[in-house]
């Protein structure tokens, strides 16, 4: 099964955060602004880290779900839809913990930097979201094509 969409998004997250967190050039920060910010970003990198984990965790369930269908599609379509729906919710969360973060570091970033962040946030967001139901549908697909017969010649 591919984890496409979760290998992107967590692509997408490592290089924006970088540049999310970045300061408005114009004015040095205080050392407290500076410390909180890059706390801030830390916290966010650790929630990314254990939401990437929790999502490798689903792939495998899903893959050992469509190995223990055997071939019955309806059967691994209904476990699919359980594992799926168990790891929506983190999904969300995770959608509306990035979505927290942008808006935290939109104040010190400069207009250019705001208008990116103002575009990104949301995409990414909904592609976190759509992690869990987006594996789904990759995980019965690749049964789909699995049980396909080899074309003739």
């Amino acid at each position: 099964m591919s984890l496409r969409i979760i290998l992107a998004a967590s692509a997408v997250l490592a290089f924006a955060a970088p540049a999310l967190a970045q300061e408005a050039p114009a004015a040095p920060p205080a050392a407290t602004a500076e410390a909180d910010a890059a706390a801030a970003e830390a916290a966010f990198e650790a929630k990314a880290e254990v939401f990437g984990a929790r999502m490798e965790a689903m792939g495998a369930e899903m893959q050992t779900a469509v190995s223990d269908a055997a071939g019955d599609r309806d059967k691994a379509g209904a476990a699919l839809d359980v594992i799926a729906d168990k790891y929506q919710p983190e999904a969300d969360a995770f959608a509306d913990e990035l979505i927290a973060f942008i808006d935290s570091q939109m104040a010190s970033a400069p207009e250019a930097q705001r208008a990116q962040m103002t575009a990104l946030g949301p995409m990414i967001a909904a592609q976190v979201k759509g992690a869990p139901g987006q594996a789904r549908d990759e995980a019965l697909a690749g049964m789909d094509a699995a049980a396909a017969p080899a074309p003739t010649e």
